[in-house]
C-alpha cells in the first residue's frame, strides 16, 4: 500500500495567484496601510452628479485620504445626518439625492474642510 501525504497548502494573500512556472516567483505579501489623516488636514469636495444614474441627483463627497473603514465609517455618520440612502466606492462617498447643503454642514460640523 502506497502512503499519500496530505500536504495543506495556504492560498491566502496570494491575489489570485496558485501556481506559477516562474522558479524566481516570490508572493508580494506586503498590505499597503493607509493612514487615514484627521479632518482638520482634509479638504473634501462635494459636488452634485446626475450622468450615468438614469436622471437620478447623487451627493458626491471625494478627496477622502484614509483607510476604507474610516470612509465607512464617515459614510454612516453622513447618510445617518441626511436619513438617505448611499455607498461608498473607490475613495469616493455617494449620498442619494441632492444633499449639498445638509452634507458640507454636517462635514464642517465633524471637523472636515470643504
Amino acid at each position: 500500500m502506497s502512503k499519500k501525504k496530505n500536504k495543506k497548502i495556504k492560498f491566502e494573500n496570494r491575489d489570485g495567484i496558485i501556481y506559477s512556472t516562474n522558479p524566481d516567483f516570490k508572493y508580494d505579501n506586503e498590505i499597503e496601510i493607509t493612514e487615514t489623516l484627521p479632518p482638520s488636514e482634509q479638504h473634501l469636495k462635494v459636488t452634485i452628479d446626475r450622468k450615468q444614474r438614469k436622471g437620478k441627483t447623487v451627493t458626491l463627497i471625494k478627496g477622502f485620504i484614509g483607510s476604507s473603514e474610516d470612509l465607512k465609517e464617515l459614510e454612516k455618520k453622513l447618510k445617518t445626518a441626511c436619513g438617505v440612502g448611499g455607498s461608498s466606492k473607490d475613495g469616493v462617498i455617494i449620498i442619494q439625492g441632492n444633499m449639498l447643503q445638509k452634507v458640507k454642514a454636517s462635514l464642517k460640523e465633524l471637523g472636515y474642510g470643504v
